[in-house]
């Protein structure tokens, strides 16, 4: 069996390609709606995020033989855990990382960390459309919030979860785009001009992450781009396609 740490669309993809490769698939995801397209492929998938202690637990009852980590590219913390239950585990385990976004376009300005554009928002001011999600709304809004000649507009998935976090940090209703892509770029720019976004801010997580379509959006519009690089973290072995992924287990593990 092959354990997949999903949640992002190609991770989907990877589990189906997986299993119809002839082994048996298990996955993670964070929330019950990742679950459900997973699930309608017939992929056995289960809920919650998981330490590196549970991941080994889990690896040992079920008889897993190999850890396919197709994890967001800033899921940090579930792709640390993954490389630790393998070495609890004593299983292979591999990185599946999509591939990245290259761009040397000089409206886009390259940061380090989440903070780190924050600050630099901050000094540019204007109308800010914030792109990275929830997780680290409060990092934003320590800044930009409450600040003479910013608007921060949120763009974020519209679940109960995020509404709560945007009224307990002070965003206004009005400033919140509460919308589930896939994003085209003709609805970025609608988005764009509606709010009259002086600024964006997007996570480098890759073309499949459609950061390309935000990128054109904007660039059509003349509009700076902050883009936050991935997390730099030590995966050991990382396959950049299916085929690599596949060839791997093959290697690896037995049908």
């Amino acid at each position: 069996m092959i354990y997949v740490i999903a949640g992002t669309s190609d991770a989907r993809e990877l589990a189906i390609t997986v299993k119809a490769a002839g082994y048996e698939v298990v996955s993670s995801v964070v929330t019950d709606n990742a679950a459900i397209s997973l699930r309608e492929a017939n992929i056995e998938t289960i809920v919650g995020r998981l330490t590196a202690e549970e991941m080994a637990d889990f690896i040992h009852k079920r008889g897993i033989r190999m850890i396919v980590d197709a994890s967001h590219p800033f899921a940090e913390e579930a792709s640390k855990n993954g490389v630790e239950a393998g070495r609890l585990a004593q299983i292979p385990y591999v990185r599946y990382e999509r591939e990245d976004y290259q761009d040397d376009d000089e409206l886009i300005t390259y940061v380090k960390s989440y903070e780190e554009a924050a600050v630099l928002a901050k000094e540019q001011k204007g109308v800010v459309m914030l792109t990275t999600g929830s997780k680290t709304l409060q990092i934003f809004t320590k800044h930009l919030l409450q600040v003479e000649g910013v608007r921060l507009i949120a763009r974020m998935l519209p679940r109960k979860d995020n509404m709560e976090k945007c009224e307990e940090l002070g965003v206004e209703q009005k400033n919140i785009v509460a919308i589930q892509g896939p994003f085209s770029k003709e609805l970025n720019i609608a988005l764009f001009k509606q709010y009259d976004v002086t600024l964006m801010i997007t996570k480098e997580s890759g073309k499949v992450g459609s950061v390309d379509e935000k990128v054109e959006a904007a660039r059509q519009l003349n509009i700076p781009i902050i883009m936050i690089a991935r997390p730099k973290i030590d995966y050991g072995h990382i396959c950049r396609t299916f085929t690599d992924v596949l060839n791997t287990i093959n290697q690896k593990v037995e049908v």
